[in-house]
């Protein structure tokens, strides 16, 4: 007898397949809504904004060079320090400069007591004329009254003839006298000691010397932190040669380097939020857009491309952008230059223009340092000093007839203080 197989049972769909239909259908809704929720998000903000991490802190570095040459004797600041505008930095060896200073200023007194003579001499020459004058006049009346004798017998012709002769003499020697003051007055003339041309000339030495010792020492030229100090003490240097740098670190900006794709909608003064990576995502600052470079980085660099050869391949250009930092932001978390930074500009708003389209002239310089006048104006002193102590009476009497000369007013501005 034969057993009869068991009947099979029903097949039955594996869980496994359910399961994994499920995931998927559940992960194609979870993209789907991401992307809707991306594509909203893009539309409402992102599209707004510009980012780039190519961007770094940029600052003034202003190189400290000497004007006259010399050996350096002692340096005041050193790397890392920070320094005050006005003070000094570097001394060179003063000794040269001294000796031409003491040369120069002998010379001024000189041409002062010279000039001084010129104008006392006007004074001489004119008693001059007037005695020849007397002189002319005498000769005149012995000549007359030996005419008004001549028929009596009394005088002769040869006295007669003698008495022309000494009026000619006396007319002559007049002449000359007179000669001898227009020459005179020639030097003198609408001008007064101080301002007399030799006197000038001479101050304009003592003011070149006097300069010439003032800048063996110099000053910081604005207010910074010092560094790339290259000068060493006892060296030999030469006027322009690099010492130091000072860099001003209440001045920074960020020159962002946006892909050329990315400018179509900068503007100027587009706000700009930033991150340094200095500080992180904790510290935020913020700035605004302040200029764009009028070409890429690549036609400003040392080796441009050339992009006619043969062998090209094309590269999305990056331009330089400008973006100014808030100083109280900058202030209170300071910055170094180079250090890169995270840029976002908020594009929304395109009714600036993409460049700086001011035209006007600058009313004020956009960088500028006063601590060089000093020295000016200590010349001025030293000239009006060295002229007072030695044109003595005779400046103020011409000066008298000469209202515009000034003994403070030596061919440059007058001095101050």
């Amino acid at each position: 007898m034969n057993a009869t197989a068991p009947a099979s049972a029903p097949a039955t769909p594996p869980k496994k397949n359910g399961r994994r239909r499920s995931f998927l259908i559940a992960f194609t809704l979870i993209l789907l809504i991401v992307g809707v929720g991306y594509g909203i998000y893009w539309f409402v903000f992102a599209r707004h904004y510009e980012n780039t991490d190519d961007a770094y802190v940029s600052g003034n570095v202003v190189q400290v060079t000497p004007q006259v040459g010399g050996t350096v004797i002692a340096i005041h600041a050193d790397d890392t320090e920070r320094v005050q505008a006005g003070q000094p930095l570097i001394e060179l060896d003063p000794s040269d400069a001294k000796v031409a200073l003491n040369q120069a200023e002998a010379q001024l007194a000189g041409a002062v007591r010279e000039v001084r003579t010129l104008f006392v001499n006007n004074g001489a020459l004119n008693a001059n004329i007037a005695l020849r004058s007397t002189d002319l006049e005498r000769a005149q009346q012995d000549l007359k009254r030996r005419q008004s004798l001549a028929g009596t017998g009394a005088v002769s012709a040869e006295e007669i003839q003698h008495a022309r002769d000494a009026v000619k003499a006396a007319e002559a020697a007049l002449q000359a006298a007179r000669e001898q003051l227009a020459s005179n007055q020639a030097l003198t003339s609408s001008t007064s000691v101080s301002q007399h041309p030799n006197v000038l000339r001479a101050a304009t030495q003592v003011r070149a010397a006097y300069l010439a010792l003032s800048r063996t020492k110099l000053p910081a030229p604005i207010t910074g932190y010092v560094a790339r100090r290259s000068v060493q003490v006892g060296q030999r240097v030469a006027p322009g040669t690099p010492l130091l740098s000072i860099v001003p670190l209440n001045a920074l900006w960020v020159d962002a380097n946006f892909k050329e794709v990315q400018l179509a909608k900068m503007r100027m003064d587009q706000p700009v939020t930033l991150h340094s990576d200095l500080y992180g995502s904790d510290v935020t600052f913020h700035g605004k857009v302040v200029g764009l470079s009028a070409g890429t980085g690549a036609a400003f660099a040392l080796l441009p491309t050339q992009n006619a050869s043969g062998n090209w391949i094309k590269v999305v250009q990056r331009v330089p952008v400008r973006i100014s930092l808030d100083p109280k932001e900058l202030e209170a978390h300071p910055l170094r230059v180079g250090l890169s930074m995270d840029v976002k500009v908020d594009i929304a708003n395109t009714e600036g223009t993409s460049l700086s389209g001011t035209t006007a002239a600058r009313t004020a310089p956009a960088y500028e340092t006063r601590v060089f006048e000093e020295a000016d104006r200590e010349a001025d002193a030293l000239i009006s000093r060295i002229i007072n102590q030695n044109a003595g009476k005779a400046d103020n009497g011409a000066n008298a007839a000469n209202p515009s000369g000034a003994a403070g007013n030596v061919g440059a501005k007058p001095a101050k203080g």
